[in-house]
């Protein structure tokens, strides 16, 4: 029997707690049915399922003052991430999963990401300057992507060679890892439909929203909060507005809570 696969997720500071970590662990459990091995990174391990293997945050040499942790996560890139080795899928806490995770595991591809412009709708304005247009087309969203540890220590020594110059290069990590690796060719991305925006594709537009509740499309596996409203509004019954109801969202309670 092939060894387990490593499914990893971060947690530091406040904004997110056990309690997450927890729910997303439990999703991971009912939707993947091979064996894997459930890592959380972290800087306070209190609280977390017995099942959940905890490990340290690895290091990360920020500018000294820099207040944005965001770059933390090309410390999962390192050469050698606590020894450990093979396949990983990286999961984000503020995302559901709602369907087989399976195929994350199986899709062709050295290093497999959402493809960021398919969690938004589309910006015809971006095209007045179309270099720049490419780029942003080509930038992976790191909420959810899987690579080999250890594979492609590069992104996180460019970074620490000189954070600085990366920080004024790019505007987060995830542009980072995805210029590096689509320069290399090692960049990919996951079907789109697999991992949906809560509110650009789940919630109907504009009106509509009025009528229908909130559903997932058809072949959605993860439903993802990208831009405001966060999953902690929706659950707790914030982020509507006159132009977007809410309304229920039982199905996404349920699919986090294990209700």
């Amino acid at each position: 029997m092939s060894d387990p696969v490593l499914i990893l997720c971060m947690k530091w500071g406040t904004l997110y707690g056990a309690a997450d970590v927890n729910n997303l662990a439990r999703g991971v459990r009912r939707h993947l049915a091979r064996p894997h091995q459930f890592i959380c990174l972290t800087d306070d391990a209190a609280g977390l399922d017995a099942g959940i293997e905890a490990l340290p945050l690895p290091e990360l040499r920020l500018p000294p003052g820099s207040g944005d942790t965001r770059w933390r996560k090309l410390a999962l890139f390192q050469r050698d991430l606590h020894g450990l080795s093979g396949t990983a899928l990286f999961l984000d806490l503020d995302l559901v999963v709602i369907g087989n995770l399976a195929p994350f595991l199986d899709h062709p591809g050295e290093v497999c990401i959402i493809r960021d412009d398919d969690l938004f709708r589309a910006k015809p304005l971006r095209r007045i300057n179309p270099a720049r247009d490419r780029f942003l087309h080509m930038v992976g969203n790191t909420s959810v992507f899987r690579w080999r540890i250890g594979a492609h220590p590069e992104i996180v020594e460019t970074y620490e060679a000189d954070p600085a110059a990366a920080q004024a290069a790019y505007e987060h990590e995830q542009q980072m890892v995805s210029d590096i690796l689509h320069r290399q060719g090692r960049l990919s991305y996951w079907p789109q439909g697999w991992c949906v925006s809560f509110k650009n594709d789940c919630v109907p537009r504009l009106w509509r929203s009025w009528l229908r509740d909130p559903a997932p499309p058809r072949g959605a596996r993860i439903v993802l909060f990208a831009g405001n409203p966060k999953m902690a509004d929706v659950l707790a019954g914030r982020g509507g507005r006159w132009y977007r109801r809410i309304g229920d969202i039982g199905w996404l309670r349920r699919a986090w809570q294990g209700a």
